[in-house]
This record gives C-alpha cells, structure tokens and sequence, in this order.
C-alpha cells in the first residue's frame, strides 16, 4: 500500500518518466488517431472498444471486426467508507490483513459468482475489502480509518448492491454499522465515466474466458495490422489486475518490432 494513497505510485511513476525526458500530457483527450503521422509509435492503454472509437480506417476491416467480438465480463459495485473505528472483526486475523476476502464457504463463493455470470445479482455477494489505514495512518484524520469494498455484478448493472455488502461485511464483523461515519458509492457507471476502459464496470478489461485468455483481445496479442499502433492495456495479457505485466509486456513488443523494422 502506498503511504498517502494510489496517487503517490502515479506520481512516483510520472516522476521517473520526467527523469527520462518524457513528458506527461493532462487534460487532453485523443478522439482520433487520424492526425498522428504513421511513423509516430503509438502504444494504448485502451480496451478493444475505445480502440475501435479512436482507430478509424488504420485498423484492417478483419481486425475491426475481431476487436468487435470481444467480450466484457462482470462489472463491479463498490463502496467507500469513512470509520469511526477499525472494523470489529470476529476473527483477529482479519485485523491484520490489508485485503479481506468475504465470501463464506467455497461453495457459498462459487453460487456468488455464478449468479452474477447468470445475470443475477446475489444476496450474500462475495466481497473484497481494503483497509490501508490499519498499515497507513495518514490517510484519515486521528483516531478515525478508511476502508472500501467491492463485489462483482452483471456488467451494466443499476442495481444497488450497498446493502448486501454491508450485510456481508456485518455478518463476519458485528458493529461495523455503527462504524460508518460516511461511504462513497461507485456504481458500475459511474466508474466508466471515471476510466472508459471500465466498459459496464468490468475491472478486468474483458471476461476472463478461455478463448480470451488465449486471445486478448486477438490472436495479435499487444500489436495491430498497424505497424506503429500498440495495445498495452489490461485487454492483453497476462489479464486485468494491478501487476503492471500487460504494459511491460507490450513495451518489450514495441521495441523488438522497432529493432528489427525496416
């Protein structure tokens, strides 16, 4: 967990950057990759559908299409908490751990997740929760914690699912209720409208199915029929997730192609 928060890592990140001599553009949305010269590396953390949007005709009939086939899985409802308290877990582990995996038994977790692939939202939903001020102090005022948590929906979902979270979370930590000073709710909306990457919510950059494990998003994995434009986002390999794989991957593609380019 980084002190201060996930921004400190972009900053240390964006920082490094500016060491190299790179320069960080905000504020500046690309619509269209039309007015980039075809000599210029494009590399883009984007999901297949906002490729599609920018792309235009630099992108093969074929491709476009294949790109269009790509399947998102679930999106995901979460809540973020301002706490009077730590939680009051009944397990003491629990307290010690920076993520908390809430889901029963292995067959209660099971029936969760396939319900939400069967386009149901589940009662007892299972849920993923953080608590970075047990190891990270400055993130609240004294005395007082943070803490958020997530669980899986249909993808596009507008159901409210803050009730059965808490109910969950409430069910492994009696008192938590009375914890609550404030919570933030980020439906599978609203974190699009944050991250477009994050189609109907889906975290993962695409549903994790066989053909898309093996193909993501195309058998081209990190490059295009363009020569110049790269994939890098969590719609390639090695999945969705934080471990920063999927863009060392596609860097070390770009450069080989650019190596050996004629």
């Amino acid at each position: 967990m980084p002190r201060g928060g996930a921004q400190t890592t972009v900053n240390a990140l964006a920082g490094y950057f500016a060491s190299l001599g790179g320069i960080v553009y905000t504020s500046s949305p690309i619509t269209s990759l039309e007015g980039f010269s075809p000599h210029t590396v494009l590399v883009c953390d984007l999901s297949p559908r906002q490729l599609l949007e920018i792309a235009g005709n630099r992108l093969e009939p074929e491709f476009q299409r294949e790109l269009g086939r790509f399947r998102y899985g679930p999106g995901a409802f979460k809540v973020d908490y301002a706490l009077s308290a730590p939680i009051p877990w009944k397990a003491a582990d629990c307290a010690r751990a920076g993520t908390v995996h809430l889901g029963g038994t292995l067959e209660e977790i099971a029936a969760s997740e396939s319900e939400v692939w069967q386009g149901k939202h589940p009662e007892r939903p299972f849920v993923l929760l953080t608590q970075p001020t047990l190891f990270d102090p400055s993130r609240a005022p004294a005395g007082k914690h943070i803490a958020w948590a997530y669980c899986h929906v249909p993808n596009g979902s507008t159901f409210e699912m803050t009730e059965r979270i808490e109910a969950q979370i409430e069910r492994f930590a009696p008192g938590f209720r009375d914890c609550i000073l404030a919570r933030h709710v980020s439906s599978p909306a609203l974190l699009q409208t944050m991250d477009a990457n994050l189609v109907g919510g889906d975290i993962n950059g695409g549903a994790i199915s066989l053909r898309q494990v093996a193909f993501r998003p195309t058998s081209r994995l990190y490059t295009t029929p363009d020569p110049s434009l790269f994939l890098c986002s969590a719609s390639t390999p090695p999945l969705g997730g934080v471990h920063g794989m999927c863009g060392y991957h596609a860097a070390r593609t770009v450069l080989q192609k650019i190596r050996f380019r004629p």
